[in-house]
Parts: structure tokens; sequence; C-alpha cells
């Protein structure tokens, strides 16, 4: 969503970092390219003009301390006021009322609206354990109170039986009066929707509302629509009045401006984004770390909340055991790519390390993308249990036989049994013995460097980062750069080089994600 706004600003503010001394005119320039990357990702008019004008009335005045060069403190400031255009805190859906909690879900037709229904019915049920019910109230778009329906089966949530001929005002009344008799915590309301705004919408959301009395009221919107959503967010409010904002679609390729625009525009906070199209793809907004992300330097919070919740945590202790006495055969490298798709693939997980999110581009060249790991995938099951867990099996018959079975060629197993052969040797260094081995010790380093190195266990003293929460982490990630650790220094590749940090990908973290590009295997470019 945000990746043409993280080039255009990212290529600002490292032409800024590199001089020693900043002037008045070296702020404005930057500013006037900031303004403009700003207009092309369609963010609104009025809230750029806010945003440069408070930049620059911070920089211009800022004092720099001796530590800090005076572009890194632009950089700061921009950050900063970014932090404070998306709304400073991250704020979740209210649950705080009476039994039953009424959301009343708005927004325009196509905007996703029942979709994101069953996603938050579902993420209530899961996270919270709330017993909800869902209840829609479309009764002019066709099989829309069947779609409902159908998510309530496919996601276990309850649903409010279809009566035939009743209003939609009616249909509210009778939900909230189901929900109190049938225990039940949370009671989402899904309106109906139109192509535009008109009157006749307008009075029926304000009548709902009334009949209902609900404790939030979300606008679900299309992240793709850019300013059109911003006007749609403003007369919504002034007619039923919003507690929040749903955004849809944000893993989609638009340029991000909506997101940027209504939280300033109405004051409003967004509560949580649609990632995907699976009933899972929800996660909530949190300004700050879309922020980092905006201005590539990750996101390693996120990063690691979601290995928290995609991967098996007993299955990656006996991975990190094998990896601990320098074992690591096939099998493992599959798990760990599957591991590394589950979490987004490689874009996705370099777009949320700290100073990785350039070489992405990088990587495409040499042709190493997700597409790649389904082979790599494919091409391991295609062999037998004992040549996974003995690649020397693997000569020239068995190749051509692997070959036909994954739909690759010999080459492709070539470069796959290289890339494991560099793992192998790369983890039996890691599990070494000696001062225990190449990765405590850089572990320890890092410790120390954080002034951490006082701290009993893990190793060198190192935190496991799957155990801590995520103020933690953020109390962390401050602390390291604190110390000097910026994203892209400190270490090679940044903070992405922290191995073990990532709860289930083994006690190698991400298998040599910290040293790009040179990810072991890596394709040649082509010449």
């Amino acid at each position: 969503m945000f990746e043409n706004l993280q080039d255009r600003l990212g290529s600002i503010l490292n032409g800024l970092t590199g001089r020693g001394a900043l002037s008045e005119a070296d702020v404005s320039a930057a500013l006037r390219e900031v303004r403009r990357a700003l207009l092309e990702a369609d963010v609104a008019l009025e809230v750029v003009r806010a945003f440069t004008d408070k930049v620059r009335e911070k920089a211009v005045g800022a004092e720099v301390l001796k530590s800090i060069k005076p572009g890194q403190m632009v950089v700061k400031i921009v950050h900063d006021e970014l932090v404070e255009m998306l709304g400073s805190e991250g704020v979740g859906i209210s649950l705080h009322a009476a039994a039953p909690v009424v959301i009343m879900m708005v927004g325009l037709q196509g905007s996703g609206k029942t979709t994101t229904t069953g996603k938050i019915a579902k993420r209530l049920t899961d996270r919270d354990k709330k017993k909800v019910l869902m209840a829609s109230l479309d009764t002019r778009r066709p099989a829309a109170q069947e779609q409902l329906r159908q998510l309530g089966v496919q996601t276990g949530v309850d649903t409010l039986p279809i009566i035939a001929g009743q209003s939609p005002t009616d249909i509210a009344a009778r939900a909230v009066q189901a929900a109190k008799l049938g225990g039940h915590d949370v009671v989402i309301l899904d309106t109906a929707g139109r192509t535009h705004i008109d009157e006749p919408l307008m009075a029926e959301m304000a009548e709902i509302k009334r009949k209902s009395n609900p404790h939030e009221i979300l606008l679900v919107a299309d992240s793709l629509t850019g300013q059109d959503a911003v006007n749609l967010a403003r007369n919504f409010d002034e007619r039923v009045g919003i507690t929040g904002l749903v955004l849809t679609r944000m893993d989609g390729d638009g340029r991000g401006g909506a997101a940027l625009s209504m939280r300033a525009v109405t004051g409003k906070p967004i509560k949580l984004i649609g990632v995907g199209e699976k009933m899972t793809e929800m996660e909530e907004f949190h300004p700050r770390r879309i922020a980092d992300r905006i201005l590539g330097m990750g996101d390693i919070v996120s990063l690691v909340e979601k290995a928290a919740e995609n991967i098996d945590a007993e299955k990656a202790a006996a991975m990190a055991a094998k990896m601990a006495k320098g074992k690591f055969d096939l099998n493992d490298l599959a798990d760990q790519l599957k591991q590394m798709k589950s979490l987004g693939g490689m874009g996705g997980i370099m777009g949320m390390m700290p100073g990785m999110a350039g070489m992405k581009d990088k990587l495409a060249a040499t042709g190493m993308n997700d597409k790649t790991f389904d082979r790599m995938i494919a091409i391991i099951g295609s062999m037998t249990k004992a040549e996974r867990a003995n690649p020397d099996l693997l000569k020239h018959s068995r190749k051509k036989r692997i070959a036909a079975g994954s739909g690759t060629d010999a080459s492709d197993i070539n470069k796959l049994l290289k890339m494991h052969r560099q793992m192998a040797d790369m983890m039996k260094m890691m599990g070494g013995k000696g001062k225990g081995g190449m990765m405590k010790q850089m572990m320890g380093g890092l410790a120390s460097k954080m002034g951490m190195g006082g701290l009993g266990g893990g190793m060198g003293g190192m935190p496991d980062l799957s155990k801590l929460d995520p103020k933690q982490l953020e109390a962390l990630q401050k602390q390291a750069e604190a110390a000097g650790l910026k994203p892209g220094g400190g270490l090679p590749g940044g903070l992405g080089g922290l191995p073990g940090s990532l709860p289930g990908l083994g006690g190698g973290g991400l298998p040599r994600l910290g040293g790009f590009p040179g990810l072991p295997g890596l394709p040649g470019k082509k010449k």
C-alpha cells in the first residue's frame, strides 16, 4: 500500500541525512519534495499543507543535538508528524459497555462491510473470547443476508435468523433483543450501503442508530478510493456520527492517501485494517508502526507478533534444538520456507525489518521471490523421506525423477542443494562449541552494546523477544536505537540480523536474513 510513498520519502530524506549541516533552503527544498510525494500519494491537500507547515516550523527552529546530524533531526520531525497525522496511539474496538455491546457497521456498497463484519466477529470470538451475534440489515442487495449467514457458518459465529419482509430498523431491534436473550456479549449490525451517499441512506442509518443505540459506529472504507473516501468519512461523521474507521484492501497497490487523510480530516481513529481476503487477515492499526514502515524503519514488533500467531511453538523448539546441535536437513529447510511464507513472504518480512525495505527490489532482480519458495517446497515434497534426511543420496537419476515430479529441472534442484549446504554449514558454525558458537557471540556483543550484558539466560544475555509483550519490544527497539543501533547500522542489515529473535524461526532466525544480499543459494543475476 505505502511502497511508492516509502520509496519517495526514503530517497528525499536519505539526501538530507548524508549532509553534515542543513540550511533553511535545504529544508525548504526537501519539504517541497515531501509535499509533492504526499500529493501524489493522494493525501488531501489541506492535510498536506498542515503537515508540511508543522514540519517546517519545527525543523527550522529545532535545536540540533551534538550527537545527531541535522538531517537525522529532520527525519525524526517528519516521523513524529506522520505519527501525529495518523493518530498518536492505536485505538482498538471499545467493548466497555453493558452487554450486549452494539457495533454498527456503515459505509458505501462494495467497501467490504459484510466481509469485515465477519472478520471482526471472528477476531472478537478468537482473541477476546466474546460470544458474538451478527445481523444483516441489508434488505436491498440480493443475497446480502445469506452472505452473512454463510460467513457465520464459516467462522463459527452466530447469525440472526432471516425473516423475509422485515425492515432494517425492525431487524436491528430484533437483533439486540435476540442478543440479550441469547447471552451474547456483542451484536454486530451489518447495514445496507449505496453506490453513493444519498438522503434515504442517511435517514435509514440515523433511524437504525436511534433504535439500536450502538456503542461503536465503524465506517468501513475502501483504502483504494483516495479522496472520495475522505469526503465519505466527513459526510457519515456529520450525519450519523462515527466512532472509528476500518480500512479495507490495505494489501492493495493503492497509494495510501486515504489512510493518511481520513484520520486527520475526521479526527476519528483508524481502528482496524483489512490486509487480505482470509477471515483472519485483519490487523489493529498502530500509527507509530505504520509511520516506521512508511519511512523504511521497519516494524519488528508487528513481525514478532505475527510470528507468535503463525508459528507452532513446539515445532519451533524442536527445530531450535536440532540447529543448536548443528543439524539441518531438507525437512528443516522446507519448514523454514513455509514459515517465511506464513509471515508474508520475503517482501512482507523485509518490509518490517529495520533498514531492509530498500532491499526488496534488489532481491527481486536476482529472481528470488515467493514463487521461488513455492518451487523449492515442491522440489523437497517430491523427494523420499530418506532423500530429505540425507541429501547426499541425490544422484543424477534421482534428480531426474524429482524434477519430473515437481515440474522443475535439474538446475533448480542443484540451486536448492547448494542453498541447503551453505545453510547447513552456517548452522554448524552457529551451533559450534568453543565460546558458544557464532550466534551466541553475536548476541552477547549486541546485548553488551545495548547495556544488557548483566541479564541472565538467553544467548549471551539477550532476552528472548518472543516472550516479550509489544510494549517491552517497542522499549527494546528504542533502547537499541539510543545505543546507536539505528536501522541499517550496528549489525549487518540493521536489526534484521537478530538471530533467535523470531519465535519459531529456529535458533538461527531467518536464514541469514541479516546479510542481504547473500541469502545462501541466491541465484545470480542472469547476464
